[in-house]
């Protein structure tokens, strides 16, 4: 039988998740998943490749209020706005994205905390950021501010055989998972097609590639090469060096931490 074991959502991207006990899923993935993102004052994204320290920001969020707090910094707390004016943004080959600008306050904790001026954003109510139409289930389908797809599924065991071909362990928190399953054969989540978890169905559409973001340590910000290095010898594939499979709700409703996951195709 498989089951959840973990289930997170990041409030911001590149900054930390949290685990959740439930969460209801939407469209754009977990509720409150990734629907916020550090962008330079042009609104150029911002990622852990370039300002790791953003992967020590933990985000609060508690209603609409969010509290932004980083080891040995002032802790600040904002209203979340995410109807108003909207500014353009741009995250990867999507550019002009609807984005509602968090405030001079928000603006300036994170551009002292990253030394550099930068600006916090929300997606805007109602703006649909589309997903690669070669990957896409329906042209409708859309995201917020992650990378490319509303979820990421691992399994526990993928990362077990990982961490059995390295000298030191990684957690699971270097790959940034929504969803963490136990109880299948290791990268048995890659040949998943469609599944389901109570009344949520979801589409496994595509591998995905990894980046140097997994080689940085969230709690020291230390690099290293691994695990990218070990990826790339044994989980080469014509995207990248893969790890988890990018995933698409093809209904809404909730999900909760035991619940079983039955693969229909």
């Amino acid at each position: 039988m498989i089951n959840i074991s973990t289930l997170t959502y990041y409030p911001i991207k590149a900054c930390r998740g949290f685990d959740v006990p439930a969460s209801n899923i939407e469209c754009m993935g977990l509720e409150h998943d990734r629907r916020m993102m550090v962008v330079t004052p042009d609104g150029e994204f911002l990622t852990q490749r370039e300002y790791p320290r953003l992967a020590l920001v933990t985000p609060t969020l508690k209603n609409e209020a969010v509290t932004l707090s980083a080891p040995n910094f002032e802790s600040i707390q904002f209203t979340v706005q995410s109807s108003g004016t909207p500014s353009p943004v741009n995250i990867w080959s999507s550019n002009g994205v609807d984005a509602i600008d968090q405030g001079d306050e928000a603006a300036a904790w994170f551009s002292d905390w990253l030394g550099s001026s930068v600006r916090l954003v929300h997606i805007a109510d109602g703006f649909k950021r589309r997903l690669n139409p070669n990957y896409a289930v329906t042209s409708d389908d859309h995201t917020g501010f992650a990378d490319g797809y509303p979820i990421l599924i691992i399994s526990e065991e993928s990362l077990q055989d990982l961490n059995s071909r390295l000298d030191s362990a990684v957690p699971m928190n270097r790959f940034r998972p929504n969803l963490v399953v136990k109880g299948c054969a290791p990268f048995a989540e890659d040949t998943w097609k469609h599944i389901r978890i109570g009344t949520v169905e979801m589409a496994l559409v595509k591998p995905c590639p990894r980046c140097v973001v997994t080689t940085i340590d969230k709690e020291t910000l230390a690099k290293s090469k691994e695990p990218l290095k070990t990826l790339n010898r044994y989980r080469n594939h014509e995207l990248g060096a893969i790890f988890g499979m990018n995933t698409i709700p093809l209904n809404e409703g909730k999900i909760e931490i035991g619940m079983e996951m039955e693969i229909i195709a």
